[in-house]
């Protein structure tokens, strides 16, 4: 598997915005499922937003609304746009691709992992 880079994380304001962008030149159209989660301090890591091969995506309860994910076909990267950050939103934040199952946060289902971006947002 070819291993995924993430870039884009940052400190910032509460109600700030940040985009995420993360290498996906290996997955992009092949049927793979693409994914971001995160991981707060002392949490488990969460899925935080996914996207199907065919363009079906899905949201955490807590970021709909605020977050979108989509994939850049001409710069070969999956994107997460934050826009009202919150201090809740503090993360190291991964992306992920994978092709078992249904797409959707099972984590087992993905076999390509980055290394993760820091996002800390200050109140």
């Amino acid at each position: 598997q070819v291993p995924l880079v993430e870039s884009g994380g940052d400190s910032v304001q509460a109600g700030q915005s940040l985009r995420l962008s993360c290498g996906v030149s290996a997955y992009l159209n092949r049927r793979y499922c693409m994914a971001w989660f995160r991981r707060a301090a002392g949490k488990e890591r969460e899925g935080v937003a996914f996207i199907d091969w065919d363009g079906r995506s899905d949201y955490g309860d807590s970021v709909k609304g605020r977050f979108t994910i989509a994939k850049d076909y001409a710069a070969r990267t999956l994107s997460l746009q934050m826009n009202s950050l919150k201090p809740e939103d503090t993360a190291m934040y991964f992306c992920a691709a994978g092709r078992y199952g249904t797409c959707g946060f099972n984590e087992l289902a993905f076999t390509s992992w980055g290394q993760g971006t820091q996002v800390t947002v200050s109140s």
